[in-house]
């Protein structure tokens, strides 16, 4: 008996180490995958949410060339390059106008500052911005060179940005060229999600598929899509009223409305230089332009955020905002992804144990001819 189990006790050593020494092999193999393909990652992420997004879109597309997806694939690159490449021509062009006619009106002598008004009463940080007003108004040239460190600070903070705005435009034409592959390969893909998604979740797999591919469209819809409907919609206002580097306040409006801020920052300053530089018709119709621009969001989101999913608009708006302020832009969709599958599960386990609570409260729930009795 006892070499018996000795034998046993040996084969279940061996099984033990021959397991682990799998295991180790299956994550030196995964490790190295996730090395090799890190570059990529953030592309490939983004050409899935584009190719999610966009397959409402596609498949007109795709009817209206015949089926023919190839032919499809290659139109929707050409137009989404243009949708993004053509806003950033135009974002390049009000910038260096914008600089050229700051930096000539500079060495004319006709950008000037006003003198400050009195703005000592102001608690705490009056007199220094009074003091700073001042200085610009007087001397300006002083002023510059004595914020040189300050000035050169924020000049590599800008190269810093305008690189990583580059490697961005880079992340997304390869995006765009991923996007036009999945959706060219659209049924293998979504053969191999639901086959994934079954061999995790189970039963519910094709559940929690169809549900994040509605979240990814409504967040593209409600919280992106409104957002660049207003920055197009501020652009125009300010390119007509003649507000200078229209495109780039287009883009501010762009991120903050993103980040849930709105339009008004950038509205309010637009408003006053409006009615400053501009006639007085002008700068009415502007002010209503821009109130409509600030309020626009209140009415399309609720509309765009939750249609088509059939999780609570707060669940997936949550989602959104709490994985942008942790991942960036790309958290958009992943946070609400996440959420919302996680909000699933709760109701899941929630509607599991409803019926076993149902059956306990009925064993103790005390029969009508004990209460007659």
């Amino acid at each position: 008996m006892s070499k018996r189990e000795d034998l046993d006790g040996a084969a279940h050593i061996d099984r033990a180490v021959e397991t682990a020494v799998r295991l180790g092999l299956i994550a030196v193999l995964l490790a190295l995958c996730y090395w090799i393909v890190r570059p990529f990652l953030i592309p490939i992420a983004w050409g899935i949410i584009i190719a999610v997004a966009s397959w409402p879109g596609y498949a007109r597309l795709l009817s209206a060339v015949g089926g023919r997806r190839s032919l499809a694939s290659s139109v929707f690159v050409v137009i989404a390059l243009v949708v993004l490449i053509l806003p950033i021509i135009l974002l390049s062009g009000t910038l260096v106008q914008g600089a050229q006619g700051l930096e000539k009106g500079i060495e004319a002598g006709h950008w000037a500052i006003p003198p400050a008004p009195d703005l000592t009463y102001i608690p705490l940080v009056g007199q220094q911005i009074h003091d700073l007003w001042s200085s610009a108004s007087s001397n300006m040239e002083g002023l510059l060179r004595s914020l040189e460190p300050q000035i050169q600070m924020a000049g590599k903070w800008l190269l810093s940005f305008a690189a990583d705005a580059g490697l961005g435009l880079v992340h997304f034409v390869i995006a765009i060229i991923v996007a036009a592959v999945l959706l060219a390969k659209s049924e293998r893909g979504g053969r191999a999600a639901h086959a994934i998604a079954r061999r995790v979740a189970g039963s519910r797999g094709a559940r929690f598929t169809q549900l994040a591919e509605e979240v990814v469209r409504s967040v593209s819809r409600g919280i992106l899509g409104v957002a660049m409907i207003q920055a197009l919609l501020a652009g125009l206002g300010m390119l007509v009223a003649g507000v200078p580097a229209a495109g780039l306040w287009a883009l501010v409006v762009l991120l903050l409305a993103t980040i849930q801020i709105g339009a008004v920052p950038v509205m309010l300053p637009a408003v006053v230089y409006v009615f400053y530089h501009a006639s007085m018709p002008v700068a009415v119709v502007f002010v209503l332009w821009a109130l409509f621009v600030s309020s626009i969001d209140n009415i399309l989101k609720p509309i765009l955020l939750g249609r088509g999913a059939s999780v609570p608009m707060i669940v997936i708006f949550v989602g959104a905002i709490g994985g942008f302020i942790g991942a960036g832009i790309i958290g958009l969709f992943v946070g609400s992804v996440i959420l919302v599958l996680g909000y699933e599960l709760l109701c899941a386990w929630l509607d599991d144990i409803a019926p076993e609570a149902d059956e306990a409260s009925a064993r103790i729930e005390p029969h009508p001819s004990d209460s007659s009795t």
